[in-house]
């Protein structure tokens, strides 16, 4: 056991337990299962948005047992993508999960693969071609040191408008699926706001829980008027548990495992509409390493280690496609636990990725969650998602915003990235694509995937402006900039 090391300077707390730093096992179990707690919440909510179907059509409609096995997908990869982060890649102690950067593409590809006609299934075979290429595109990055050259390029100015949009791009689906049963949706989002900012002020439980508590107190509300019949089984509030029993105990067979919805296919526009994702993701992640280096008292990462944590992050984003769950990006939730507990052990975190391994392998869990009703996943969304916007504003307030010129560039991006995409679902937009298509079906189905994900029509507008415009460095928020989850 290695004793505790006290590290200070003037710009960092004190840690307890510093990177190199080993707690008795007692301790560093109870301090990685409060990570996995931080994690849950925001992982879990994504294949409950993503996976059943929602009123706008963006939900991918899959039964309650698709569901639990996305959900255990999702957890093996964050728990796979985390040890190899840790261990290999930055080496910090980062927690890997589901990002919301990519939502606005996946949505996007939910909706045009059922316009088509086609199911679920078929539906992740795309989202993991896409993922898979785009892991690879992000690996080289990583690698080649690229990365510090590209963020000259991605100022807040590009960056603020794109993360906006990740919660804008959601609104059709907040109060439609909240709207099933709004008393439950209302309670949840109530609880949110009550322990996120009023009980968060004096009880670290609701600091650091907010959104797991809120899901737990809903659901056994639901799971209560379930019992007691106050809800019946045609309410979107009752807990059906049915599928609980019939779901198996572990998941071993690498047949359930290793693409588990089948193998991936692949589609140029999906692609280049998840590579905004990516493109979020990365400058998130390099903010993401300072602010977690610092806390956990290791001063300002290498270049070389943000390029390996990049690097090691698109294999990460990589094995999810082969998993068959979502690309993960780091948790700034989690390294906001460390500034918290100062605890910034990595041994920690890699204990944490091994229960999330063995929660992905555990199918009964991934039942369990499954049977969380829409409506609570629908008070999530409404909570949730304005707030990442806001955090967009946050991120573009990096930047000079007494500059016109700056104005222009991040007005003109967010307006088109949530206009453009309605011209393409409408009947004109429909019929230029038509047009291009007699030349080019290739093309036709690039634009159109682009043309309907208001991330990357905002993240091309925005770079080739922000990038072609004069200013200086210090104007569009390069010399300042720390980007966030």
């Amino acid at each position: 056991m290695n004793e505790p090391t006290i590290e200070s300077t003037p710009q960092f707390r004190s840690v307890i337990y510093a990177l190199n730093d080993k707690p008795p096992l007692g301790q560093a179990l109870v301090l990685a299962v409060q990570h996995v707690l931080t994690m849950f919440g925001a992982t879990v909510a994504v294949p409950l948005m993503l996976g059943p179907a929602i009123a706008d059509g963006s939900g991918m409609g899959m039964s309650l047992e698709q569901v639990a096995i996305l959900i255990s997908s999702v957890m093996l990869c964050s728990g796979v993508a985390t040890f190899i982060q840790v261990t290999f890649g930055s080496r910090l102690p980062i927690i890997q999960g589901v990002s919301f950067s990519f939502l606005a593409a996946f949505i996007a590809i939910i909706v045009t693969v059922k316009k088509d006609g086609g199911e679920p299934a078929e539906m992740m075979q795309y989202i993991a071609g896409a993922i898979l290429v785009g892991a690879l595109i992000e690996t080289t990055i990583g690698f080649s040191g690229l990365i510090g050259m590209t963020r000259r390029f991605l100022s807040p100015v590009v960056v603020g408008p794109v993360i906006m949009l990740i919660g804008l791009a959601l609104y059709g689906a907040g109060a439609p699926m909240a709207g099933e049963s709004w008393p439950v949706s209302i309670l949840t989002i109530v609880l949110v706001i009550v322990f996120s900012f009023v009980l968060s002020r004096s009880h670290k439980l609701f600091r650091i829980f907010p959104i797991l508590l809120a899901i737990l107190i809903s659901v056994g509300v639901c799971g209560l008027a379930t019992v007691v019949g106050i809800i019946d089984s045609t309410s979107a509030a009752y807990i059906h548990t049915e599928h609980i029993a019939a779901a198996s105990w572990l998941r071993v067979n690498p047949a359930e495992i290793l693409f588990p919805w089948g193998m991936p296919k692949f589609h140029l526009g999906f692609i280049l509409a998840v590579l905004a994702g990516y493109l979020a993701s990365m400058i998130e992640s390099v903010g993401d390493y300072h602010a977690c280096s610092q806390l956990a008292g290791g001063g300002d990462p290498t270049p070389e280690q943000v390029s390996r944590g990049i690097g090691f992050e698109g294999i990460g984003c990589a094995l999810t496609g082969i998993l068959g769950g979502f690309s993960s990006t780091s948790y700034s939730e989690n390294i906001g636990l460390i500034g918290i507990t100062k605890v910034g052990s990595r041994f920690v975190v890699q204990i944490a990725a091994v229960i999330l391994v063995l929660l992905g392998l555990f199918g009964k869990f991934g039942a369990v969650a499954a049977s969380i009703p829409k409506p609570i996943v629908g008070g999530l969304y409404c909570a949730l998602f304005g707030l990442i916007s806001a955090v967009g504003i946050r991120e573009l307030a990096k930047a000079d915003l007494n500059l016109d010129r700056n104005l222009f560039v991040a007005g003109f991006s967010l307006f088109m990235g949530l206009s453009v995409p309605y011209y393409f679902n409408s009947a004109a937009g429909m019929e230029a694509v038509a047009q291009v298509s007699l030349f080019s079906t290739g093309l036709a189905d690039a634009i159109q995937a682009i043309g309907k994900t208001g991330m990357a029509v905002a993240a091309i507008i925005g770079l080739v402006l922000d990038n072609t415009l004069p200013a200086t460095a210090r104007q569009r928020g390069l010399e300042t900039h720390v980007s966030m989850r």
